[in-house]
This record gives structure tokens, sequence and C-alpha cells, in this order.
């Protein structure tokens, strides 16, 4: 075999371990959570995710009251939330607000500060149901940590999906790239942010980058990931950044999320709400937190 035809095969990535919820807990009134990252065996080798929540999926009765989270603050990194059932509204500091509800993602650039509120949606809470999302926090690197917060929001319209051929199911690209098909989120450091939804009996090829960073979280259903090992529901399978290829069968129907980026190598201090380089920094994002220098919600 020559060298060419050797190197057109891209060698598989080790899978480095799975892992289940490190904690669960409620996230103010309206969020019960389990957390993966920073969980049981997850931290800093998944840079640039720093946290992944799994909320619900949970039946809420009808109720007038206003579930959720109020008033915090975010600086120095992204949330993204992803919804799967149900509906939220957020609004915030600088006078966004909107709605977000089944195959919506909610982009939100933190940077230099933003003060926000995340609750049920009226209707929603009036009416009960069930309720499933996931939040992850994108660190951000050092030079972006104090720009301009902004928001993406990504309607389920505007998230493109890529049909996996043979019945096998769907992959819905909402950062980076699949088959040359790309996401519509604008990321700061690279990102591949999927929607994987396989087929019992079926098998998909996933091809991430070398050097990356990347992990597969089952909301449902099981995987047998590079031809062996299972990851069941709510289980975090991580790899190690040699390689490129995944391989995942789907033993039932499996909701997956996938997620692969680029580390980004630089120190880390975090407390709350917070993530920057150093503890000063954040000593400082208190202080302006507090001076209502990130503003507030009126």
């Amino acid at each position: 075999m020559n060298h060419h035809t050797m190197s057109a095969v891209a060698a598989t990535k080790d899978l480095v371990g799975v892992y289940q919820a490190g904690s669960q807990h409620m996230v103010g009134d309206g969020f019960p959570v389990r957390n993966m990252i920073p969980g049981a065996g997850v931290d800093e080798q998944l840079s640039p995710f720093l946290l992944l929540d799994y909320l619900g999926p949970e039946q809420f009765p009808p109720t007038n009251r206003r579930l959720g989270v109020g008033e915090h603050p975010h600086r120095g990194f992204e949330t993204v939330t992803i919804m799967y059932h149900g509906k939220v509204a957020h609004r915030d500091s600088t006078g966004s607000g909107g709605v977000i509800g089944p195959g919506d993602v909610q982009w939100m650039t933190a940077a230099s500060g933003i003060v926000h509120e995340e609750l049920h949606e009226k209707e929603f809470a009036e009416q009960g149901g069930l309720l499933e999302g996931i939040q992850l926090w994108v660190n951000l690197p050092k030079a972006f940590k104090m720009s301009a917060p902004r928001y993406q929001t990504l309607v389920n319209d505007d998230i493109p999906t890529v049909d996996l051929g043979g019945g096998a199911g769907r992959l819905r690209v909402i950062a980076g790239e699949f088959r040359g098909i790309k996401g519509p989120a604008k990321t700061f450091s690279p990102v591949h942010l999927y929607d994987l939804r396989l087929k019992a009996g079926h098998h998909t090829e996933l091809s991430l980058p070398e050097g990356f960073n990347s992990a597969i979280f089952v909301l449902h259903g099981q995987v047998a990931v590079n031809g062996s090992q299972a990851v069941k529901e709510a289980e975090i399978a991580l790899f190690g950044q040699r390689g490129e290829r995944v391989s995942l069968a789907a033993t039932n129907d499996a909701i997956i999320l996938v997620l692969s980026g680029e580390p980004i190598s630089e120190p880390i201090a975090r407390y709350g709400p917070f993530v920057m380089n150093t503890r000063d920094e954040i000593i400082q994002a208190v202080e302006d937190y507090q001076a209502g220098r990130m503003g507030h919600l009126s």
C-alpha cells in the first residue's frame, strides 16, 4: 500500500472515557439540570466548552408563576441554549429579549458583560408541558473577552439539515460544517456543533478535526462508539485529540449532541458566572457587576 493511499484513510479517534452526570440541581426555580461538564471526570479537557447542563426532560404542570432564573450576569464567555421541548423567554440589560422554542438555538456572547433573566415563556407556563434543553458555556479567547456583547438567535428554520442517507437519520449543523454544509452560528474560535438524530440499526461516520477536543452527549437512546463501547442516555463520551474518525451505531433511536472545538490554550480563572484569565479580572468583574457597569434589568 503506497503512502498516498495510507494517508487518505483518517485515523480513528480514541475514546477517552464515558461519564455520567457529576451533579443534579435546580437552576433558579424552573430549570432542573444534570451537569455533565465540568462533571464526573470531564473538566478542562473539553476546552473551549466549559459547561454542559442537560435541562430536563421534565413535565411542568400549568402555572401562572414566573418560573426560571432571575437577573444574573455573565462575562468572558458565551452561553449557547439549545431547545428540544418547551419555550424559554429571556430579556437582558441591553433591552434585547426573545423566545426560543423547539429546534431553536440562542447563542449569547456575554463578552464584556451582560445581565439577563431566563424564564419559562408565559403561554408555555400557563399550559404546562415538557421542557428539555441543553446549555453550553463556550469560552472566549482572551482577545475577545471584553468585546461588545451580542446575540444570535438561530431559529429552527435557519439551521441546515443534512440527510445522512439510507434512512440512517439526519444531522443539523448549528456551528462549523458537516459534509460541506455550514452552520449559521458565528464563533470566535473554531467550533463544530451538531444535533444528530440516528435511527436504530443504522450507523454514521463523523470526521472531527485532528487536534480538536471532541465529545458526544446522548440525550436519548443508545449508541455504540467505534464499533464497541456503548454510550447510554444522559452520558457523555470524550475523545482524544489525535485522529479524525468517529463511528456511531445506534442501538435504539438516538438523539445526540456532537461537540468539537479547537482548544483555547490560555489560563482560566472562573468564579460563578464569570470566566476570565486571571483572579484580578474576576475581582474586577464582580466589582463591575455590583457597581451596575454591566447594567441591570428594569
